[in-house]
């Protein structure tokens, strides 16, 4: 059998396995056997072999050393150790030495089979499982996008389509790559026409998801009834593929309750997290804090500066009483982070504390100025592994660590997500538009509607006029504004760049996670 898995089996007693070895012939593997370590380090020397089955207790070159051995000339080679002792320090060092699994003797054919199929044929056979199901759920998708979608059940699409793209990432080789982009441009599209037809009636009050107005009513403001400290902590900028990496991480500190919320219209800083704070729109909030607005409106630096008056205002305006004053924090810097992990046992007599961090809005912006982090994430696949490397030597993850050994709530969420966008489209209008790549307003702004929502007025979707004129228009897909002059240079510089403020599942639909230490 030329393409027969290749078996070493090293065992001074090999005589009285030949049951076993019989049986594996007849599953279709090669299996080489031999009396000592001595001679199994020659035949991997010689390779090629696909695994090695080592009694730990021969004459000569024992099994811990045959092991060391192997290893230094195949470190990815698999080896699995067969000893009669169950002695725990045995098993201690022969992990040590980098074994990857462990059988007690006597062994019998199918426990060999099976440690056997789950080191050197696992990933064919998980290919072949899961083939027909992403089959079946493609199909699914497909029958809903033929009926009338809810809400609900683009959050389920969503989450779906966000764990195969961290499935198929994690286990190249599937031949399911270019099926999932297929079916990711079908879903973007179908979500486009979704949200153009069904954001105008959310903004009536028909049948809306939870939006960003709702985050504080809806998740958080009901926990402070449980009269413990509470952490609302917004992470900005931070996708649902970005969260399921952290999430992993935190499941080893917290009992971790998922949901999600739709970001409003643009999912950008300046109105998603304003809203989030004042719970309220844009044109609600204008009109609602004037004195505030004027101060926002006309400088695009200072949108996002008074998100601490916006929500003690809020609180005032639902009658929140709290044993003491609210606290709200914003981390820009890894020094904000260091006085915060300093100070953060502090907090534990405060009610409720609001923290902002901005690490991966800053390395979105940043990755499209910098060569070297685009070549480190080139794609939404390594910006997840740059997120969790991130997170894994991150001042939060020790802030989190810290309150995870006290009797708290913690509530993580974000504000908007982000697109790999790739599709430069034409954006017309005068010198005073906005200069943001995935939406635009201002006087007369215009483009082909075909790859955006173009809204005449703004108050229908609940969007501050900023002068008479004021026009608004959104990218759908994956699709980015240029100005006709130097277009190809422009769509060349942001092509490929992570962007917000438009209309996708990536940047619409966000986790909330209340978690609760273990």
């Amino acid at each position: 059998m030329p393409n027969s898995k290749r078996i070493v089996w090293a065992d001074d007693e090999i005589d009285i396995l030949k049951p076993h070895i019989l049986f594996l012939e007849k599953k279709g593997y090669q299996v080489i056997s031999v009396y000592n370590g001595e001679d199994a380090v020659s035949v991997v020397k010689n390779g090629p072999v696909d695994i090695v089955l080592l009694d730990e207790n021969m004459p000569g070159c024992g099994g811990l050393e045959t092991v060391r051995q192997i290893k230094e000339i195949n470190p990815q080679l698999p080896v699995v150790m067969i000893t009669k002792s169950e002695a725990e320090e045995l098993m201690n060092e022969a992990i040590g030495k980098k074994i990857d699994d462990y059988l007690i003797k006597p062994v019998v054919p199918s426990q060999i089979l099976s440690v056997c199929k789950k080191l050197i044929e696992a990933k064919q056979i998980y290919t072949n499982q899961i083939v027909p199901i992403y089959i079946q759920q493609y199909r699914e998708h497909k029958n809903l996008m033929e009926g009338a979608p809810t809400w609900q059940e683009w959050i389920k699409v969503h989450r779906r389509l966000t764990q195969w793209d961290i499935e198929l990432a994690q286990n190249k080789g599937s031949g399911l790559e270019e099926t999932h982009r297929g079916q990711r441009e079908e879903m973007a599209g179908a979500f486009g026409k979704y949200i153009a037809e069904q954001y105008p009636q959310w903004i009536k009050g028909q049948n809306p998801p939870p939006l960003s107005k709702d985050v504080l009513g809806k998740f958080v403001v009901p926990l402070l009834a449980e009269k413990k400290p509470v952490f609302f902590i917004l992470i900005d900028c931070m996708r649902l593929d970005q969260w399921l990496m952290l999430e992993r991480i935190l499941a080893d500190y917290y009992q971790i309750e998922r949901d999600y919320y739709y970001s409003i219209l643009p999912t950008a800083t300046p109105y998603s997290r304003n809203a989030i704070f004042s719970g309220c729109f844009l044109s609600e909030l204008a009109q609602a804090y004037p004195d505030l607005w004027e101060r926002m409106k006309d400088d695009e630096n200072s949108h996002n500066r008074y998100e601490h008056q916006l929500m003690e205002r809020y609180f005032e305006k639902i009658k929140l009483q709290l044993s003491s004053e609210p606290k709200y924090l914003k981390i820009l810097d890894i020094q904000g982070s260091i006085e915060l992990l300093r100070k953060i046992k502090s907090y534990l007599t405060v009610p409720f504390t609001s923290v902002v961090i901005n690490f991966l809005d800053m390395l979105s912006h940043g990755r499209s100025e910098s060569d070297v982090l685009t070549e480190i994430a080139p794609d939404e696949a390594a910006l997840r592994d740059l997120t969790e490397a991130w997170f894994k030597h991150s001042n939060l993850l020790e802030i989190l660590s810290v309150l995870a050994q006290n009797d708290c709530i913690v509530v993580i969420t974000t504000d908007h997500g982000s697109i790999l966008g790739s599709k430069g489209v034409e954006a017309y209008g005068g010198k005073e538009i906005s200069k943001n790549l995935r939406y635009k307003y201002g006087e007369n702004v215009t483009c082909d509607e075909r790859h955006a929502v173009f809204i005449a007025n703004p108050d229908s979707y609940k969007l501050p006029q900023v002068s008479l004129n004021t026009r608004y228009i959104i990218a759908k897909e994956n699709y980015y504004f240029v100005y006709p002059s130097k277009f190809q240079y422009y769509q060349k510089k942001y092509r490929n760049s992570f962007q917000h403020g438009g209309i996708s599942l990536e940047e619409m639909i966000l986790p909330i996670a209340v978690m609760r230490p273990k």
